[in-house]
């Protein structure tokens, strides 16, 4: 088994809020909410360990999204008072919609205070035996969620002063979570696979960007984002094409984006979506350079119905044929609760398929 993340068996961060938080988020507030949310953390960060999971997160629990809680904080960017963003999804029923307030960058953009950083000190003090890991949006979100039309011109006039300032900041956060202990930090990023999607390239093509380029520049600015970080911290990035109460917004493999990403992205491991048709199939891990690990999210979040491990393992060796057997690791296909309402499954049928993975893992990988 690996000793460094990410791990043989690993998941992607949120979990399903226990009825009892969702119960405290709509009555209480300050202390009291937190004391709450402090209870649920611990009782999920053992749950964690008892699996024999290697890394543990807080669950997000203290989030209502996955993304938007941690871009609202950084400074020079708001809500806009007046304007939802609307995202759609589909399921097997139908679609529905995501809206929330629209971001406006409505200033220079900086870090004011490291973001998350008591959220993380509490999971690093609670854990005993998993190394504590913590997810964030990464800079391509900032952009990806609102486009050049989100940007107030008098303030950038110049789109590379933008980015400058989104990476600083971003550097900035790595560096400061970093001198809080955090050794395991996961760069959460939905645009690098939506990209793949023809769909989600023409709407962005017709906003005004580059869409059959954008993923260069998202690498560009991510790798500056990271090009300080601590000595000792272990970076993944986890990409999937959406995950809303159980539902998804985009379609398409890897092809689109895979040479640059895995090629020129400078982090330790990729967790990738690879739980059914929509993710395409193995062919773009050729493109994986020795030394770098990918986590594959064969084990779906979406449903209860739990996968079985002669399935996983007969997948694992199909993915093995494009890359070494020992750069590759398991996961769930996403997070189980990307926003507070959380996917259509329960809780015991969530730490089932975590402990299906444990299990998996250890027989492929000893």
């Amino acid at each position: 088994m690996r000793t460094s993340p990410p791990f043989r068996a690993d998941h992607v961060g949120s979990l399903l809020r226990p009825s009892a938080l969702l119960r405290a988020r709509d009555g209480l507030s300050g202390e009291a909410l937190r004391e709450a949310e402090d209870e649920a953390i611990r009782e999920v960060v053992r749950r964690q360990q008892d699996i024999g999971l290697q890394s543990a997160t807080d669950g997000e629990f203290r989030r209502a999204s996955w993304h938007m809680d941690f871009i609202y904080r950084l400074g020079g960017i708001g809500q806009a008072a007046d304007e939802r963003i609307t995202v759609r999804f589909h399921n097997e029923r139908g679609d529905i919609a995501f809206t929330p307030a629209a971001l406006r960058v409505h200033d220079r953009i900086r870090l004011t205070e490291p973001i998350f950083a008591d959220d993380f000190m509490f999971l690093r003090d609670t854990v005993t035996t998993a190394v504590p890991k913590l997810t964030i949006p990464s800079p391509s979100m900032v952009h990806y969620r609102g486009g050049p039309a989100a940007i107030d011109p008098k303030v950038y006039p110049d789109v590379e002063e933008f980015w400058r300032d989104l990476s600083s900041a971003y550097a900035e956060q790595v560096r400061r979570i970093g001198a809080l202990g955090c050794t395991y930090l996961q760069f959460d990023d939905t645009s690098l696979a939506y990209l793949n999607d023809p769909a989600q390239r023409a709407e962005l093509a017709s906003r005004g960007d580059d869409a059959d380029h954008m993923h260069l520049r998202y690498i560009k600015q991510i790798n500056a984002a990271l090009a300080g970080r601590p000595a000792g911290m272990a970076v993944t990035t986890h990409m999937c094409r959406g995950n809303f109460r159980s539902s998804w917004a985009a379609s398409g493999g890897y092809d689109h984006v895979a040479e640059a990403l895995f090629g020129e992205l400078k982090v330790d491991g990729f967790f990738l979506e690879y739980d059914d048709e929509r993710s395409g199939g193995f062919e773009p891990l050729r493109f994986v350079p020795p030394g770098k690990m990918v986590v594959l999210g064969l084990v779906t979040t979406k449903r209860g119905e739990l996968e079985s491990k002669d399935t996983l393992k007969r997948r694992i060796d199909e993915a093995a044929k494009f890359i070494d057997l020992d750069q590759l690791c398991l996961s769930p296909q996403c997070g189980f609760s990307s926003t507070v309402e959380g996917n259509e499954l329960t809780a015991d049928e969530q730490f089932a398929k975590l402990r299906l993975i444990v299990e998996t893992a250890r027989e492929v990988w000893g």
